[in-house]
């Protein structure tokens, strides 16, 4: 009993981080489920157009990723960065209710993106500086098992006030206002910086520290990130499949519900029997969706493959994030987060794009097959990482 009650706990911040993403993901997801219907089918949008707005968004923000973590590693502080991220994407994402045309949403997610770019790479830093290396896989888990929790939420309350208050698409987006205050606040009053190390500011580098190893594992990264195209095209597809409109919101909290049941189990298995082969699990599970869609003809399909698409999150999210703390420099780590994401968002783009266009001038099958295989090249690329020296640390590779 004694052993148990000195185990590494993952702590205030931690959990306080993870409401702060679970309000968010309330309001972000009380939107999102539903914008490529109301891109398409409100305000007339084609599905490659759909394609390029979430790219560009997601492109934006990985820029300001590098620049808020690389900042937050030279002040040596974290929770400016996290407060004033949140609060600019609570404000902007509620104005797509008033957009007329898909070129305003465009503007409107670029910002709400601008906001996610400032808070990502601290807030990451700042949970692998508030836990023990030997649960930082748990850590960053139980983290985005709050995040998806919120997802899960916000579309079942978008459900809600669609079918049984009567309200409208827009209206909706509006009263997304509500969960991002509510976000706000739980950085103001639950958040807390922790005290840093001694570092050399002034000689901070950007690419010199993070050694071999971490830009290979960025450039399987990027090779993933390119069949990644945005979680729209999914709904798109379950649309083709028969999903009613109204149930688009369910079927997405489904999805969020299986991440949140296996983000934590999923980080914490990482923790156990290292990052690379829970992460090659995960993208597998990927790989499988991905030609599931390609090949689905009913209904039942699109309700299946989004079930098992949350086992992916669930094994890939935290091993994905721990893996980053694992190695680089503990000083060097807002930098490196920033790296990661601007490889994500670098990919994102492109991704998207070519998605569309494979998919409106060939086929769906064909999109979902060329992500899938991307995909498989990736688990291959990471399945050959070289292994660190000290194979029984915390957090093995």
């Amino acid at each position: 009993m004694a052993r148990d009650s000195q185990a590494p706990r993952v702590g205030r911040n931690v959990i306080a981080l993870g409401l702060v993403s679970f309000f968010t993901d309330v309001s972000s997801e009380m939107i999102y489920p539903l914008l490529p219907l109301f891109l398409t089918i409100t305000l007339g949008a084609s599905v490659s157009f759909v394609g390029a707005i979430e790219g560009a968004a997601e492109s934006t923000a990985a820029l300001l990723k590098l620049a808020s973590g690389w900042w937050s590693d030279r002040v040596h502080r974290r929770k400016p960065l996290v407060l004033i991220g949140y609060t600019i994407a609570s404000i902007t994402r509620p104005l797509i209710a008033i957009a007329t045309s898909a070129s305003q949403v465009l503007a409107i997610r670029v910002g709400d993106r601008v906001g996610k770019g400032l808070r990502n790479s601290p807030r990451d830093a700042l949970i692998a500086d508030s836990v023990d290396p030997a649960i930082r896989g748990r850590a960053f888990g139980v983290q985005r098992a709050w995040d998806n929790a919120g997802a899960m939420v916000g579309p079942l309350v978008a459900f809600a006030l669609l079918q049984w208050e009567g309200l409208t698409l827009r209206t909706v987006f509006w009263l997304a206002l509500v969960p991002g205050i509510l976000a706000v606040g739980t950085v103001i009053w639950g958040v807390r910086e922790v005290p840093k190390r001694e570092a050399k500011a002034s000689t901070l580098d950007l690419a010199q520290p993070m050694g071999g190893r971490f830009w290979a594992f960025l450039a399987v990264i990027l090779v993933f990130t390119l069949g990644n195209s945005t979680d729209a095209f999914l709904l798109l597809r379950a649309r083709q499949l028969g999903v009613p409109i109204a149930l688009a919101p369910i079927i997405w909290a489904l999805l969020n519900l299986v991440k949140t049941t296996f983000n934590a189990p999923g980080g914490a298995l990482s923790d156990r029997v290292g990052r690379r082969p829970t992460l090659v699990a995960g993208w597998l599970f990927y790989a499988a969706v991905y030609l599931g869609f390609a090949h689905a003809s009913q209904q039942w399909h699109a309700w299946a493959l989004f079930a098992v698409y949350g086992l992916y999150f669930g094994f890939a999210e935290g091993a994905e994030r721990a893996l980053v703390s694992d190695i680089v420099p503990a000083e060097r780590r807002g930098t490196a987060f920033g790296w990661y994401y601007l490889a994500v968002g670098l990919g994102a783009l492109p991704a998207s794009l070519v998605f569309g266009v494979v998919w409106d001038r060939v086929s769906p099958a064909a999109a979902f097959t060329m992500g899938a295989a991307l995909a498989l090249v990736a688990a291959l690329g990471i399945a050959m990482l070289p292994v660190r020296q000290q194979q029984r640390a915390p957090g093995r590779a």
